[in-house]
């Protein structure tokens, strides 16, 4: 089995048709080899591709096979439209994080993903709190803070259930915020970068402790249990995913389309 082949067999397990998964399980002794610390059938149902899951099944591959931090295909597959007969189960806890993910993506509405805009979801914080750590002055918009030509050190701020918002509709300005705000606590920082895609970091009590993180697209090899259902449950959903790192639980999109403040941010921390 050559190592190109394993990795297009993974590949289309996610992408491809299930005749280009049959044709490639065919050169494969195992179809169960791991790839990143998963199967392809694991991949097949992350994906949701349960045609690509059923041809992996025919050929033997095992729902069972226990993989990144207990998330087995057959477990994972509980949190998707198709799940898999299995004897395992989702914690009450893991349940109510899949009705939670289903709540705000349904809230937010549709937000754009990759339009030049920065946010950083912030735990335990409120609006005022906010501008008050970060040293903010508060300003008057025009329309043309959405745009490109906006003043690159304004930012809107909005209290929300379980913390606060700091967004920027055109800029990565709302990505110098966190240091400041989360002393004490926990935030999660995203730029939408339209020509890069998602880059996402973490940072605690006023460190990062984790950067350039492709946030919404998917699971990496080192996330927890917690992590991994999380990355699952957010594919695709950026903004999603942030407030739900952070614990926030907006009930609308208003912290992205109408924010409680406009604020700018003074020089050190837009330079």
């Amino acid at each position: 089995m050559g190592e190109h082949t394993l990795e297009e067999l993974h590949w289309a397990a996610e992408f491809k048709s299930p005749e280009e998964v049959a044709a490639l399980i065919a050169e494969v002794t195992d179809v169960d080899a791991l790839d990143e610390e998963r199967t392809a059938l694991w991949r097949a149902v992350h994906a949701g591709r349960p045609d690509n899951v059923e041809v992996l099944l025919a050929a033997g591959a095992d729902p069972a096979r226990q993989m990144m931090y207990g998330w087995s295909p057959a477990r994972l597959s509980l949190a998707t439209e198709h799940p898999l007969p299995t004897d395992e189960v989702l914690t009450p806890e893991e349940r109510a994080v899949i009705a939670e993910r289903d709540r705000l993506v349904a809230a937010l509405g549709g937000l754009p993903r990759d339009d030049g805009h920065s946010l950083a979801c912030v735990a335990g914080v409120d609006a005022e709190t906010a501008v008050r750590r970060l040293e903010a002055e508060p300003v008057e918009v025009t329309e043309q803070v959405w745009t490109w030509d906006a003043d690159q050190a304004v930012v809107g701020v909005t209290t929300v259930p379980g913390g606060c918002v700091v967004m920027q509709p055109k800029g990565f300005a709302a990505t110098h915020v966190l240091e400041r705000l989360s002393v004490g606590t926990v935030g999660f920082d995203m730029y939408a970068n339209p020509k890069g895609g998602n880059h996402g970091a973490i940072c605690r009590d006023g460190e990062y402790e984790a950067g350039d993180l492709q946030t919404g697209g998917g699971v990496d090899a080192e996330d927890t249990a917690a992590d991994v259902l999380l990355a699952h449950l957010y594919q695709g959903e950026p903004v999603a995913y942030c407030l739900a790192f952070a614990g926030l639980r907006p009930t609308d999109a208003r912290a992205f389309t109408a924010p409680d403040l406009w604020v700018r941010l003074p020089g050190h921390l837009t330079a």
